[in-house]
């Protein structure tokens, strides 16, 4: 397959979409939820890390829900959801945010993730945002999306770091 981009249409997702949504997730971060496993080795992992992967399908739900205060778009291709994003809007500070988002594997590295990030941004300067965010993680498995949100634009980074000690 080459650059999809062009043929991705972006639309409000639904709870109808939830399933389809979940299994792009746990599919696009299954590797980084190995890699997360393999940093910290099978005990910490378990311990601190674990129960915050396992509630990501949760987080999604919420995102969903009425009241929530996000946004989530799905990505079609040829009317088959392959991608997410969701986001929401600081209108205190005019700062919007890319929060959850995914593209299944099957799809990465098509265009479909630029062309996500290129809508989330319209919707954000079209609601008066002055900047938008996103984070990452600094991991290996991290780095797709790294590339993906610079090649988006986001080129400004904080850099931050987790640690773990096990007591």
């Amino acid at each position: 397959m080459n650059n999809l981009q062009s043929n991705v249409s972006i639309r409000p997702a639904t709870i109808d979409d939830l399933p389809r949504l979940n299994e792009i997730r746990q599919a696009a971060f299954a590797p980084v939820f190995a890699s997360f496993r393999a940093i910290l080795g099978e005990e910490i992992y378990n311990l601190a890390q674990a129960r915050d992967d396992k509630a990501q399908g949760e987080l999604l739900s919420s995102l969903l829900a009425p009241g929530a205060g996000w946004e989530v778009y799905a990505a079609e291709l040829e009317s088959d959801v392959v991608g997410f994003v969701s986001i929401r809007f600081d209108r205190d500070i005019r700062v919007g945010e890319i929060g959850l988002n995914a593209v299944h594997p099957d799809y990465s590295g098509k265009g479909i993730g630029t062309r996500m990030y290129d809508f989330a941004i319209a919707r954000m300067q079209e609601a008066g945002m002055c900047v938008a965010t996103v984070a990452t993680g600094d991991d290996p498995s991290h780095a797709p999306a790294r590339r993906a949100y610079e090649k988006a634009g986001f080129t400004l980074q904080i850099p931050g770091v987790w640690l773990y000690r096990k007591l």
